[in-house]
């Protein structure tokens, strides 16, 4: 491919994104995630086959020594930016976003990987909670639902570009089989810690649409807020422990 590398679209703690031509590359941050890349591609892909709104992924490509994902360019903003400049318009978006939610649970995810592995692994290796927390949390989970659903594994206003006619979901290395209702809580407990003032409402939408109970996502919060510390997101380790303790 003769793409020159691009302006800065956007930069995330693990990758950043670049014009490629009239597309997008999605660039890791680190030159050895060529596994992770590769990875990434092939559950990009599988999310699409399944008909859902995302960009269609073109290509791996390596960029001065690093791996990247070449995707469709998707116009427009994110919902999250939008919402900052239309506060009266929160609600609608909060909907769109808890009806886009549900059409991703709707699917069947038997390929995917267990969300329950990826949460207990992640817990395991947390190095701020003692052996016997961990093993309390560890115990704990065992005992939630399995779940067969295709999950988003981080869905928030950040993850969904373009008109809110048509809105694009964006960001699936975490996409995995299981519980949807462990999902929306790993959504609750991103906006939260980043934008808590619509976490309560984005959860009263979900479930208007959903049909489900509130007890039913706040169960998984223990767990899914232990295996967030794993990814050692900076400014969030204090927060999550209080919840982790609160809980």
């Amino acid at each position: 491919m003769s793409e020159i590398i691009g302006r800065l679209l956007a930069a995330g703690q693990r990758a950043e994104v670049f014009e490629w031509g009239t597309r997008v590359v999605k660039l890791s941050r680190s030159t050895g995630s060529k596994p992770v890349i590769f990875r990434e591609a092939a559950i990009h892909a599988a999310v699409e086959a399944l008909g859902l709104p995302v960009p269609s992924v073109w290509s791996v490509q390596q960029i001065d020594g690093r791996w990247g994902i070449v995707f469709d360019r998707v116009s427009g903003v994110s919902f999250a930016e939008q919402m900052r400049h239309d506060a009266a318009a929160i609600p609608r978006y909060l909907r769109i976003l808890a009806h886009l939610h549900t059409r991703i649970h709707a699917h069947s995810a038997n390929e995917f990987s267990c969300l329950k592995i990826w949460l207990a692994t992640n817990i395991d290796r947390v190095i701020v909670l003692d052996d016997a927390r961990k093993q309390i949390l560890l115990n704990g989970l065992r005992g939630m639902p399995d779940g067969d659903r295709l999950c988003h594994g981080d869905f928030h206003p950040m993850n969904v570009l373009g008109e809110a006619s048509q809105p694009i979901v964006i960001d699936w290395p975490n996409a995995c089989r299981g519980d949807p209702a462990a999902d929306v809580c790993r959504s609750y407990l991103l906006l939260r810690l980043h934008a808590d003032e619509i976490a309560k409402p984005y959860l009263d939408a979900y479930y208007r649409v959903a049909s489900v109970r509130c007890e039913t996502v706040l169960d998984w919060l223990p767990y899914v807020a232990a295996a967030r510390l794993a990814e050692d997101v900076p400014g969030e380790q204090h927060r999550l422990l209080e919840l982790i303790e609160a809980l």
